[in-house]
């Protein structure tokens, strides 16, 4: 069954009657100008799909957080919010990918922390990843503090609404809905070193939330999950910056 997040019931609603408004009109002068709009209804709600995805029940991996293609990977020295030195992982979301995103692991959020910004074309790795407006998402152990993973949600060149329906404190299972980024786009996953993580993709690669595994970790982490929650974490009332 087709299904389709409710982040995109406003969009999908105005979208929709402003369509119909200017196929009437198109149709007035000459009614075969009217079918112009239906390509881009489609497009509309495809952009919105929310499709259920197959969890990999391979222990001490990490999914993907979000749809796309791997645009870079990167080691870095030291990061702040892990608290050492880490592996960044960037997934390029053109307009037609699922933009739902996803928890890489079973993890406690412990920091969320949005940022204003400019709205740099995402395919410029290091300069939107610095410089454009961007929800932060900081996972750790679920009995423990210390971080294991950072999910970082960038808006693009189009991009202007970050979606994040948790709150700290929230526990998190793999795989599972946790907010979108509405029209173009760039995820970033952060996993630090100390984990060992094994990168399982590769620059250039296409991937898919929640069901392609992304790392694969030498230091399990420690967890009392048992499971992916099958409903959607998503409730009806966000948080969304402006936009």
């Amino acid at each position: 069954m087709l299904r389709f997040t409710r982040h995109g019931f406003r969009e999908m609603l105005i979208g929709t009657i402003v369509l119909l408004i200017v196929a009437a009109g198109l149709g007035i002068a000459f009614w075969p100008l009217a079918l112009i709009v239906l390509p881009i209804l489609v497009w509309l709600f495809a952009f919105f799909r929310d499709p259920e995805r197959p969890i990999p029940v391979e222990q001490h991996s990490m999914v993907s957080p979000a749809d796309g293609k791997v645009s870079d990977i990167t080691t870095l020295e030291n990061d702040e919010l892990v608290g050492g030195p880490c592996v960044r992982i960037g997934i390029f979301l053109s307009v037609f990918n699922v933009h739902v995103n996803r928890s890489p692991c079973d993890g406690r959020v412990i920091h969320v922390i949005y940022k204003k910004g400019r709205f740099i074309n995402a395919m410029s790795h290091n300069r939107a990843s610095e410089e454009n407006e961007s929800n932060t998402i900081v996972l750790a152990e679920p009995n423990g503090d210390r971080p294991i993973a950072v999910v970082k949600q960038i808006v693009g060149l189009i991009a202007r609404r970050i979606v994040f329906a948790g709150r700290e404190g929230d526990v998190l299972t793999r795989g599972q809905r946790i907010g979108m980024i509405k029209f173009g786009s760039r995820t970033e996953l952060y996993i630090p070193m100390w984990l060992k993580p094994q990168v399982k993709v590769e620059i250039g690669q296409t991937v898919r939330g929640a069901a392609d595994i992304i790392a694969v970790l030498e230091n399990p982490i420690h967890t009392s999950v048992s499971g992916v929650d099958p409903n959607e974490y998503e409730p009806l009332v966000g948080r969304e910056t402006p936009a």
